[in-house]
């Protein structure tokens, strides 16, 4: 797939402000901090689309990127980064949760991970909800370059245990080293073809 358009639609902070439209909607969820904007500007082949921040905890609503327009990539608040309110964190949940519930149109989900942490409670709770929902989910390990190749096949192993899914549902994705991003545009594909 060639990206030839990639723009940002706009924040919704309640489903009132989510697209009308029918497109095909793509989440992409995952810790604070877990490099979720530098993903979706490296993907998309763009440097500042996402707007990447060194205080995590930023994205406080739901970002919309209309690619290709062909399809969402939507951008959900990082959860479980701990310097922020209860009511924060709580209006965070709301809105992640809000979002999942209520979208006709997402079609995957890329669970993002550093490649160097365990899974959390938070992760493995998405999960749960991707199998409940039936919704096609990948877990996209981060920040690769910060490992060799025996520890990142450690980390995939970890990953396909924890979560019971089989490899071919993970992805090895590093900014720097430039890994990973055809497989991501892989499932873009195969969603806007379904």
């Amino acid at each position: 797939m060639k990206i030839k358009t990639a723009e940002f639609v706009g924040s919704a902070f309640n489903e009132s402000q989510y697209p009308k439209d029918k497109i095909p909607q793509i989440a992409i969820v995952g810790k604070s901090n877990v490099g979720k904007s530098t993903l979706i500007n490296t993907v998309l082949g763009r440097k500042n689309l996402a707007k990447v921040s060194s205080t995590p905890g930023k994205t406080r609503g739901i970002n919309f990127y209309l690619v290709n327009r062909a399809f969402y990539i939507v951008d959900l608040p990082g959860y479980g980064y701990a310097k922020v309110s209860k009511e924060m964190k709580k209006q965070w949940a709301y809105n992640i949760e809000t979002f999942l519930n209520t979208s006709k149109n997402l079609k995957h989900a890329l669970l993002l991970i550093d490649i160097r942490r365990e899974p959390t409670e938070d992760d493995f709770m998405m999960v749960n909800w991707f199998s409940f929902k039936n919704l096609p989910f990948s877990v996209v390990l981060t920040k690769a370059d910060k490992v060799n190749k025996s520890e990142a096949n450690k980390a995939i192993e970890n990953i396909c245990r924890s979560f019971n899914i089989s490899s071919d549902r993970v992805i090895v994705f590093s900014a720097v080293e430039k890994t990973g991003i055809s497989e991501i545009l892989r499932i873009f594909e195969g969603v806007i073809e379904k």
